[in-house]
């Protein structure tokens, strides 16, 4: 049977079509890609913040008193308690306390419903040695009593002369606090690893046991003991609420059936009610209302299997799903009737979030405007049935539909606009973001006609997690004054004392426990006081905590409010790149942190993406960017002399100036280290970006600087539990990683030369040159390789290997380039990158080659090499200007070169299997069905091997194995909230690759199968 004729030349309009398809896939591409990155940035109205330290002034000596009258009632006999206490602690004589004054000289509380005073409003009047406090309800004169002690432990003035028998409230009338480090585990040895960035608190897990009699009694001892003396103090400085975490662990949904017969839940959940219903219910009894706090979806096994069955799984639109939710909600309150209410939030969950010790966890399915009505709309019905109010977080952190609703005020409208009940309040961080410096105010704090709170942080976890310095007065009382201009439905506060960011993963501080909480307790005690009168005299305010937290003396009262008063600006500086947190940025669709570079708490950044946009926007202000983290040492010193200057006999404990000074130790240490690496990244990109000899010299010295600091850093704090060091492994990613720029650079040069000296080669030595030189060893295989790259349909022109050096350069010379350039893509770092691309093309290759059977395979070798060279010279050529990290600057910051790589890139990579078609057509005659059935096949085995191999691995550890070695995205990304969360990614894609493979594979495999023809007539 005759050989089919070679098949021929296509025709220049066929060529023509191909290329502009080509080109316009890669503008596709390009295209989606930017719209992915979304790369935007625009100025922040920044809060200002006005910082003084008030004069020193002289104790105010407190009247005598000996008695303290009050009704019969258990909460305000604490507040007369506290009263009592506070003169002890000055050094008098401890009033007694009773429901008679038995002296002359007594503070006499009493309650007149006649008095028209109602809620916490109370009146003072001082005559002689008498102190009256006259209240209309019971939370009155507990504020009464509460405000007298306040000013005896700050040595001030009892009744001053404009309170004489005035009435005082407070401007916000619900003031919740969170729980404090109450129940949270302090065991050492958790602290000490450093690494446990998991969210879940669980603050009655440690009291759960695995089997009857399922609560430990002895913890719940414990944990009421830290619950007692939590409440008391709180309720001290002004607070009139607390949430504690809960839900699931509290219910049965008997009415339901949800847990078959001897499952323990609702055993658990019985004992659970017995055993920590009067740890909480104390709260209530003292005078404070009392709210669980729940992630939705709040599941555990055996309801989810309970709701699979009869809701059709987690389906958030089916309104069987939340009749469960809502049958939980009225047993809750129904067994617990002391509650207030509950508190929901949708936009965290996960695993790290589960309650440790239990199979409680949370699920992140609430993410659409309807399934945030239903759930509110679900929860509540009940809770208006009984008496009891809901508060949800309107915190979505950027996931699903309603990921802006925390800082969109369209989101807002669109969600909640809908829902008006007075059962409802809504609680938002104050920030446009989370709690981080360098943010505008949160502006959908200024709408809507719900009832509002405003959270606060006090342990800011982005700023050192408790263990700096850091006086947010001036900052929370900016926030409060604007918003409740803006917004009349604003009627509270939410404070955090303890939580917020990961408990081990930082110092072993734990509010009222362990560490030099007293660092923050000033935030704690200023948001309650700002929460009472948001125009108090905020330096007055100031020193007053400090004459009851930590020193005596006026002079020592001065200098310590003096350094308070100057951490705002050390850290606003030392932790902050100015130019850049004074922008928003937008970026793959989300708002990066304005700290960014510390991603997050104590992980500092060494990615592409991170310091080269930050480069980018500060790029007209670099000198002033890197002055601020001097100017911070700076400003840490002067703090440090301010303490240093001070008696230690002069602080109410010599330990708490022996504390302070070791947290400034630390912060200089830190700060001076941060301060070189800023100013070695910043320098780096400005060398990426412009080749400057200076730049570079400047880049080393501040990496010499750095590579001090840091071991300084680490030798004096890398075991502490107090002060623990910062984590610099992603920042010694990045620092490894840009040494080899330059090497990668010349490599990349000398691969480059290599490759186009081929390519000419093969374009020179034609049919029309002498036959000595095409005769040359290698010459047959460089001009198949330029045909192979340019005109694949000429390859059955080409010469047969005249020696065994042209049938080993044609195969060896792109594979040693495409090997090589890969490797100094990723800085010879990155074998997960060299595993993906290059198995890839071994794959393509191997199986094409597996098809031609005993066929020779130089020409496809030739047409493979060749499209190999052509896709390395564009690599290389980028590659060359100054190696791996100017090609990553352009990516991130340049959308004109950016575009134009990709858009060549794909069109390259298209032409691999243009090229494929060619060499089969023309070099081995194969007719279009088959020719296109093998490039089929060829194609779909990489996908579906790879696709089945990462989905045997996991997408998520395979991309973080993958950004940590090409060091692209933030290094804790991963760790904290997930690559795939974060971007969006469906942990489902690699199947999807994988089956999109096996079709194409499939597809090519009926491709290939040769037809039958019947003989003819």
């Amino acid at each position: 049977m005759p050989s089919p004729p070679p098949p021929a030349r296509p025709r220049s309009v066929t060529l023509v079509a191909v290329l502009v398809v080509l080109v316009a896939l890669g503008g596709l591409v390009a295209g989606s890609l930017s719209a992915f990155l979304g790369q935007r940035h625009q100025p922040v109205r920044v809060p200002a913040e006005h910082t003084h330290a008030a004069a020193a002034r002289p104790d105010v000596p407190a009247p005598p008193v000996s008695t303290i009258a009050v009704p019969a009632d258990r909460s305000v006999r604490l507040a007369a308690t506290s009263l009592a206490d506070a003169y002890a602690g000055r050094g008098l004589a401890r009033p007694a306390v009773g429901s008679h004054p038995s002296a002359a000289a007594a503070v006499v509380a009493r309650i007149d419903a006649g008095s028209g005073l109602t809620g916490e409003q109370f009146r003072l009047r001082r005559a002689g040695t008498r102190i009256g406090v006259t209240a209309g309800t019971a939370a009155g004169a507990r504020a009464g009593l509460y405000t007298l002690a306040d000013r005896v432990r700050s040595a001030s003035t009892l009744v001053p002369a404009a309170e004489q028998g005035a009435v005082q409230r407070p401007r916000l009338g619900l003031r919740l606090t969170d729980a404090g480090a109450v129940g949270l585990d302090d065991d050492p040895a958790r602290f000490a690893r450093g690494d446990d960035y998991s969210l879940g608190t669980g603050r009655a897990a440690a009291a759960m046991l695995p089997a009857a009699p399922w609560v430990d009694r002895k913890a719940v001892a414990r944990i009421a003991r830290e619950f007692r003396a939590f409440v008391d103090r709180s309720l001290a400085q002004g607070y009139n609420a607390v949430v504690v975490d809960g839900f699931l662990e509290y219910v049965t949904f008997g009415e339901l059936g949800v847990y078959p017969a001897g499952d323990p839940h609702p055993a658990r959940a019985r004992a659970m009610r017995r055993s920590f219903g009067p740890v909480w219910k104390y709260a209530h009894d003292m005078g404070m209302k009392v709210y669980l706090s729940t992630d939705m979806l709040a599941t555990d096994p055996p309801l989810v299997r309970y709701l699979d069955r009869h809701a059709g799984g987690l389906d958030v639109d089916s309104p069987a799903l939340w009749s469960v939710y809502r049958a939980g909600v009225a047993e809750l309150f129904h067994e617990l009737p002391y509650l207030a209410g509950m508190m929901i939030r949708v936009g965290e969950g996960g695993a790290d979030y589960d309650v440790p010790g239990s199979d409680y966890s949370s699920a992140l399915a609430v993410t659409t405007a309807a399934a945030v009505r239903r759930m509110l709309r679900a929860v509540l019905a009940p809770a208006a049935a009984a008496g009891k109010d809901v508060i949800f977080r309107s915190w979505t952190v950027g996931v699903g539909p309603v990921g802006d609703l925390h800082t969109n005020p369209d989101s807002y409208r669109r969600v909640l606009g809908s829902i008006h009940d007075r059962h409802l309040i809504v609680s938002t961080k104050y920030s446009a973001g989370d709690f981080y410096s360098h943010l505008a105010l949160n502006p959908t704090l200024a709408v809507g006609d719900q009832r509002r709170i405003v959270e606060i942080q006090s342990r800011r976890e982005f700023e050192g997690l408790g263990a700096l310095p850091d006086d947010l007065g001036a900052l929370d009382q900016t926030a409060l004054r604007r918003l409740l201009a803006d917004n009349p439905h604003i009627e509270g506060v939410w404070d955090w004392a303890q939580e917020g960011g990961p408990l081990y993963a930082g110092p072993r501080a734990m509010y009222l426990r362990h560490g030099f909480w007293q660092l923050w307790d000033l935030n704690v005690y200023l948001a309650a006081r700002l929460a009472w009168h948001p125009d108090l005299d905020l330096a007055r305010a100031r020193a007053d905590w400090v004459r009851q937290t930590l020193a005596t003396d006026p002079a020592a009262v001065r200098a310590i409010s003096a350094a308070f008063a100057l951490s705002r600006t050390a850290i606003t500086d030392g932790l902050y790149i100015g130019p850049y947190a004074d922008r928003s940025v937008t970026a793959l669709g989300l708002h990066p942190p304005p700290m960014m570079w510390i991603f997050e708490w104590d992980i500092v950044s060494g990615d592409s993406a991170t310091f080269d946009t930050i480069y980018q926007i500060c790029r007209g202000h670099l000198d002033e960017a890197i002055e601020q983290g001097r100017t911070a040492v700076r400003v840490v010193r002067r703090m440090r002399a301010l303490i240093a200057g001070t008696d230690p006999g002069d602080w109410t404990e010599p330990a708490l100036r022996g504390r302070f000074l070791a947290a400034l130790d630390y912060q200089q240490s830190l700060f001076r280290t941060l301060a070189a690496y800023r100013t070695l990244v910043l320098r780096h990109a400005e060398w990426l970006d412009t080749g400057s000899h200076r730049a570079y010299d400047a880049w080393h010295a501040a990496q010499r600087e750095f590579v001090a600091r840091r071991a300084q850093h680490r030798a004096r704090y890398g075991d502490s539990l107090a002060l623990p060091a910062y984590n610099f492994t992603a920042a010694e990613l990045g620092l490894a990683r840009a040494d080899r720029d330059v090497a990668m650079a010349w490599l990349s040069r000398a691969l480059l030369a290599i490759t186009l000296l081929a390519l000419a080669a093969g374009a020179w030595a034609h049919r029309g040159r002498p036959g000595a030189v095409r005769s040359a060893p290698g010459a047959t295989a460089v001009r198949g390789l330029w045909l192979g790259a340019t005109r694949p349909w000429r390859l059955a022109e080409l010469d047969p290997p005249r020696s065994r050096t042209d049938r080993l350069l044609v195969w060896a010379l792109p594979a040693g380039v495409l090997v090589l350039s890969r490797a100094a893509y990723g800085w010879f770092a990155s074998p997960v990158h060299l595993v993906g691309t290059l198995g890839a093309w071994l794959l393509y290759a191997v199986v094409l080659r597996a098809l031609l059977g005993r066929r020779a395979g130089f020409r496809l070798w030739a047409a493979l090499g060749g499209v190999a060279l052509l896709r390395s010279a564009l690599l290389l050529a980028v590659l060359s200007v100054r190696g791996p990290g100017r090609y990553w600057f352009d990516f991130w910051n340049l959308p004109g070169r950016r575009a134009g790589y990709v858009v060549l890139a794909v069109a390259a990579f298209g032409w691999l299997f243009v090229a494929s078609f060619g060499a089969l057509r023309a070099g081995y005659r194969l007719r279009r069905r088959r020719a296109a059935g093998a490039v089929l096949v060829a194609a779909g085995t990489p996908l579906a091997v790879l696709g089945a191999l990462v989905a045997a691995i996991g997408l998520e550890t395979v991309l973080t194995w993958w950004n940590d070695q090409l060091n692209l995205l933030p290094w804790g990304l991963s760790r904290i909230l997930g690559l795939t969360v974060y971007l969006g990614i469906p942990t489902a894609l690699p199947s999807a690759v994988g089956a999109a493979g096996v079709a194409l594979g499939l597809a090519g495999g009926l491709l290939l199968v040769r037809r039958r023809h019947r003989p003819a007539a």
